[in-house]
């Protein structure tokens, strides 16, 4: 069951065999014996994709649910969460809010691996195989359930040799001239413009970018060589504020706080590690960074 539920999510026989660690042979062997026990076949196969039939479909969503019911079951007799949790998460958050805090909770579920996988983009969860992603910013239309952890403070910064060049803006009206270095939406492919809180209202402002990225620590990385203006969450320039690196500018209009959120499927039972995993992230690490919110 746990093969075949990981294989329609995957859509793929090798890339849930490769997560359970079975060949492609043993895979593709266990689930015809599957069909073949059933008396219906469960998976259509193409050359570059595997989708449930209608009877597979029905077989998937009653094999989430037993498989639920297992892993509850074996945590009321052993008391353990265990296995393997893969989490995405964008590299700044994984490295600013996960990891100080991740080691605490390991040493409270011995059994249980982490998996982080970093990302800027999207992700499909249940295609890539991830149980749970966690976010920072205003989330779309999504079928995936989203708790939010709390929200991180946004500050606007430039390096002292940018400053020294372009001058230092006391307001957003000073900003003519200057640059901004283009962080690209993933959602729109478009650099996203600066944002201001001017008289409790929130000003976008597109400045000029002669550099444009998709990746965060890139835009950091820009930004120390003064290539521009960056905004970005204060924990992601911690370091960098402290060393004089890069210094904050426009401190009273500062953009609004990002939300940061936990996604999971809404297809699927939770699985008991996911749930303990989102329920230590909003009591643990939601008050750290702006106070967790229903």
């Amino acid at each position: 069951m746990e093969l075949f539920v990981r294989i329609v999510e995957r859509g793929s026989f090798s890339a849930a065999a490769a997560d359970l660690r079975i060949s492609r042979p043993v895979a593709t062997s266990a689930i015809k014996e599957m069909e073949q026990r059933l008396g219906v076949r469960l998976l259509q196969r193409t050359t570059r994709h595997v989708q449930p039939t209608e009877e597979g479909q029905a077989y998937f969503r009653r094999c989430l649910a037993i498989l639920a019911d297992i892993e509850d079951a074996d945590r009321g007799i052993s008391g353990k969460v265990a296995g393997v949790l893969h989490v995405g998460a964008p590299g700044y958050l994984a490295r600013t809010m996960l990891l100080p805090s991740l080691p605490a909770f390991l040493a409270s579920h011995p059994a249980l691996t982490v998996r982080i996988s970093e990302s800027e983009r999207y992700v499909d969860l249940v295609r890539e195989g991830i149980d749970c992603v966690v976010r920072g910013g205003v989330l779309g239309d999504s079928e995936m359930i989203a708790r939010q952890v709390g929200n991180l403070e946004e500050i606007t910064c430039a390096s002292p040799d940018y400053l020294a060049r372009h001058g230092v803006p006391r307001s957003p009206k000073d900003l003519e001239g200057h640059l901004m270095i283009g962080f690209v939406s993933s959602r729109t492919d478009r650099p996203l413009p600066l944002e201001f809180t001017v008289a409790g209202a929130m000003v976008e402002i597109a400045l000029p970018s002669r550099l444009q990225v998709s990746a965060a620590e890139t835009s950091a990385a820009a930004a120390r060589r003064g290539m521009g203006i960056v905004q970005a969450p204060r924990a992601r320039f911690v370091d960098d504020l402290a060393s004089g690196a890069l210094v904050e500018i426009l401190e009273t209009f500062r953009p609004s706080p990002t939300p940061v959120s936990v996604l999971y499927p809404s297809s699927r039972q939770l699985s008991l590690r996911v749930r303990v995993f989102v329920d230590w992230l909003i009591s643990t690490l939601g008050p750290q960074i702006g106070g967790a919110t229903k």
